[in-house]
């Protein structure tokens, strides 16, 4: 079977702050044509101060994620949290070690340290970007870009990039078809750690 001929679908989104970050995702998961769940996880914690969102796989990007929840707390019982961009390397690290039998996935990872607000975009061959301060990943973030585009400031409160991240998944859920579900996922990291925004 042709691989364009079965298509994943999905919308994560993120948002930088000047001292948080905004998470978010759509709940539908797909099997070429089928919805396999209308409650799909896409938005995971790796640490208190530290979360991925995922796109692609989800065996694969389970896999990946076992991985880096081990491996930071190996790190962290030898030398504390790790910060966000070390989090970033370690899996850019991983996905390129992995080049020629990829991981068939697309992460965002988010966090707050003593460097501040922090989003990274990884494509599945170890790609990092860390320039742009929204990111959206799927088959979904064509739409949520248009809305992050419109909608976004350099000095954006809270409330108002949870509002955003809200309105780009709603745009995406609208007009593409591997997006969906039960409702959204949405997450903030601040100082005060990982928590689910109801």
């Amino acid at each position: 079977m042709e691989r364009n001929l079965i298509k994943m679908g999905t919308t994560t989104v993120s948002v930088v702050g000047r001292n948080f970050v905004v998470l978010g995702a759509d709940k539908k998961s797909t099997l070429g044509f089928m919805v396999d769940s209308k409650e799909a996880r896409k938005i995971y914690p790796l640490d208190e101060h530290l979360a991925i969102t995922i796109a692609g796989s989800v065996g694969d990007a389970l896999s990946v994620i076992r991985l880096l929840r081990a491996q930071f707390k190996l790190y962290r019982m030898e030398r504390g949290k790790i910060s966000v961009r070390a989090a970033a390397t370690f899996l850019s690290n991983v996905l390129h070690n992995s080049r020629f039998f990829p991981y068939y996935t697309q992460f965002i990872i988010a966090g707050v340290d003593e460097r501040g607000a922090q989003i990274y975009s990884l494509d599945p061959l170890g790609g990092i970007d860390e320039k742009d301060k929204f990111y959206s990943t799927g088959s979904g973030s064509p739409f949520a870009y248009g809305v992050l585009e419109a909608g976004y400031r350099e000095d954006i409160p809270e409330r108002e990039a949870i509002d955003l991240v809200r309105k780009a998944l709603k745009s995406a859920i609208e007009r593409d078809i591997g997006s969906g579900g039960k409702g959204i996922n949405i997450v903030v990291i601040d100082e005060n750690g990982y928590r689910e925004v109801e």
